[in-house]
């Protein structure tokens, strides 16, 4: 049993959730630890469709599945509709969908990438955002945005752009905080560092993950089930009520701002 089924968090049973991203890695973590808090949640995947069946297997009354590719326009503004036709509503939105699509640097760039990931990371925040506004303004709900240590510190070889999109959530995060406010939804962000997830399996080689994993000051990569809390934790109105436009950094010491 994982602390998540331990402690019990009230005011997150019942609720619904639309986690993007969210049948790996950070994504699955945080669909698991709200499913296991009694949360009605959506997790959105794209290719990886047996890891979503998996995860949706573990617990079936909580957890539904919608597929999009959300590097596509119009793509997540379609979820977010379909998410809250399938719950009835929406009381939060987790912005978690995101990736490299390769460690490219800037002028090796081929045509149509800076689209891609732009689109990816950044856009389908936006159109994601705007599509669940309606709802949860009714709801009194809240936005939790995925970014990056790489949005303060520029990205690693071949990531530039990534951590530049990331960089536009964090500041997006504070943005519409302000613009939300008076509609009573809170929007934060967590910016998870040097995380063990296919996303460092598929795009950074073991030699610079080693290297990357001996910088941090806890001396290892964190895992997905440690960035949980902070996903928690910004979605209890009893724990942050009061906490808007915030980036709460999971990263072991890695950055220190």
């Amino acid at each position: 049993m994982s602390i998540f089924e331990r402690v019990r968090i009230s005011d997150i049973d019942g609720t619904k959730v639309l986690v993007t991203g969210g049948s790996t890695g950070i994504g699955a973590a945080v669909v698991r630890a709200f499913a296991a808090q009694g949360a009605y949640v959506v997790a959105h995947y794209n290719e990886s469709e047996a890891a979503a069946q998996a995860l949706r297997a573990e617990c079936p009354q909580r957890i539904s599945l919608i597929q999009g590719d959300l590097s596509e326009p119009g793509s997540a503004s379609r979820l977010v509709e379909a998410a809250s036709a399938r719950l009835g509503g929406l009381d939060g939105l987790i912005n978690n969908a995101g990736g490299m699509l390769g460690r490219i640097p800037t002028t090796e760039m081929p045509p149509g990438h800076f689209e891609r990931v732009v689109d990816l990371n950044a856009r389908s925040v936006w159109d994601a955002t705007l599509a669940a506004h309606p709802f949860l303004k009714q709801t009194g709900g809240y936005i939790i945005n995925t970014s990056s240590v790489a949005a303060r510190t520029g990205g690693g070889s071949g990531a530039v752009l990534y951590a530049a999109a990331k960089s536009f959530v964090s500041s997006l995060t504070r943005g519409q905080a302000k613009e939300f406010v008076h509609d009573g939804i809170r929007v934060n962000a967590v910016a998870p560092g040097l995380i063990q997830t296919p996303f460092h399996d598929k795009y950074t080689p073991p030699d610079i993950l080693a290297s990357q994993a001996a910088s941090v000051p806890m001396g290892r990569e964190g895992l997905p089930e440690e960035c949980v809390g902070a996903f928690l934790f910004l979605a209890s109105p009893a724990m942050s009520g009061y906490i808007t436009g915030q980036i709460i950094e999971v990263n072991g010491g890695q950055l220190m701002p």
